[in-house]
Formats: C-alpha cells, sequence, structure tokens
C-alpha cells in the first residue's frame, strides 16, 4: 500500500536514527522525501538507500539553526516539486548539564538548533502550504517536553517550546487546512536504526522505527481529523 503516493516529505535530520527511520518509512508509502541533514554524505547514504528499495528521495544539506539555508531548503524543494505536503522538524541535539553548570554557549547551542531551527522551518512551511491550501506539519518533541528531570533543564526548555510552537501554528493553521502535530518519544535507539529487527527488539530503548510508524499515522490522517501531541514512552519508564 503506497498511503503516500505523490506526497512531497521533508524530513529535516533525516541522515541518520529516528529522522532516518522517517524518510525510509515514507518513501516505503510511496512519497518523495528530501533528506536534509547537516552531513551532506549522510544525506547522500539515506538516499541512496532509499533508491536501492526502490524509492524516490534527494538530499539537500540543511543546517535548521541557519535561517537562509532553511529559507533554501524550502524553495528548492518547491522548485524542483513544486508544493510541500508533509515537513518533519526533526532535528535536534542534546545539550547542557546541571543548569548552574551550564554554559551560555551551550545553552544558546540547543535553542538555537532545536527552538529556533523549528521556528525557522515551521515558518517557511506553512507560509508555503498556506498557499498552495494546506498540509501537515510533525514536530519532534519529546518526554522531556512534558517533564523534566535533573540535569536536562536547557533541553527540556527547548522541547517544551517546540509543544508551545506547534500548539499555537496548529490553531493558526486551522483556517489554511494546515494540520499541526508534535511527537513526544521517550529514549530511542538511534543507533540501531541500520541495526537487524533482532537488534533492535533487544534494545531496551524505543525502536526508532515505531516513532517512524508514529509520524506515517499523522501523515495519513484523514482531512478531518488532526492529533495534536502522541506521547511514545518505554514500557515501564517512569515519568
Amino acid at each position: 500500500m503506497e498511503r503516500l503516493k505523490n506526497k512531497i516529505a521533508i524530513v529535516t535530520g533525516s541522515s541518520s536514527g529516528i529522522g532516518k527511520a522517517m524518510a525510509v518509512r515514507f518513501a516505503q508509502e510511496g512519497a518523495t522525501v528530501v533528506v536534509a541533514a547537516r552531513r551532506f554524505y549522510k544525506c547522500e547514504e539515506t538516499v541512496a538507500q532509499i533508491q536501492a528499495a526502490g524509492g524516490t528521495a534527494v538530499p539537500l544539506q540543511t543546517d535548521v539553526a541557519d535561517e537562509c539555508q532553511v529559507e533554501q531548503l524550502m524553495a528548492e524543494t518547491v522548485r524542483r516539486f513544486q508544493r510541500i505536503d508533509i515537513l518533519v522538524n526533526n532535528a535536534g541535539i542534546f545539550g547542557g548539564r546541571r543548569l548552574a553548570e551550564t554554559s551560555t554557549e551551550a545553552f544558546d547551542e540547543v535553542m538555537n538548533t532545536n527552538v529556533r531551527g523549528t521556528f525557522f522551518c515551521c515558518r517557511a512551511g506553512f507560509t508555503q502550504m498556506k498557499k498552495q491550501g494546506g498540509g501537515t506539519i510533525i514536530n519532534m518533541s519529546s518526554v522531556a517536553g512534558v517533564q523534566a528531570w535533573s540535569g536536562t533543564g536547557t533541553y527540556s526548555a527547548s522541547k517544551h517550546a517546540i509543544l508551545a510552537l506547534s500548539k499555537s501554528l496548529a490553531d493558526e493553521g486551522r483556517a489554511y487546512h494546515i494540520k499541526v502535530s508534535a511527537i513526544c518519544p521517550g529514549g530511542v535507539a538511534d543507533e540501531l536504526v541500520d541495526g537487524t529487527v533482532d537488534e533492535r527488539a533487544r534494545s531496551e530503548k524505543i525502536d526508532p522505527f515505531d516513532i517512524a510508524e508514529t509520524a506515517l499515522y499523522l501523515a495519513c490522517l484523514g482531512p478531518q481529523a488532526v492529533v495534536h501531541q502522541i506521547v511514545v514512552d518505554r514500557i515501564g519508564a517512569d515519568w
């Protein structure tokens, strides 16, 4: 079944981990996927993997913390494919320590990528979707976006901010048939995205393809349905 046939999807941070899993699954369902990340050679590797399986994808090197690069990503996608149907803002980094020990530089680095990067992508993607009459935006928050623990203050603050951006944009997008959702995963086995099914099953972390299936579910919802927030945590996690 090709549930995303003829859809154009951008997935940021899709050269590895959760983003790569989402790019692969979207392509399997018929989408043309724009693989966007900072490391171009890793983007090319993801694209090659998708193409080897019969899917369609293109690599576009993008640092989401750079406003100009985000604008270029959106413009180039529209130039090639005329539209953006699905935008997944997955690019993000972890950083910071206990707040009293966190440097301003470390705080800014996390905020620049996680919050400003998501903002830049949401703004540019929303603008295009408004022009074309609709679309779906999926933002990656975290269980740290609905909770916080010692040592996670900076990262958690960035993920809380992403939830706020998502909720506000969902309200703004309703009139334009733009749906905005947020996924809040717990600990994901990013390093096993290219592992075997058995290797991922043995991990105590969440399978990255489970998060990809969650994103796929959101991307495939009918025109009258929207899910604003999904928390996907590990069995037995205490939060």
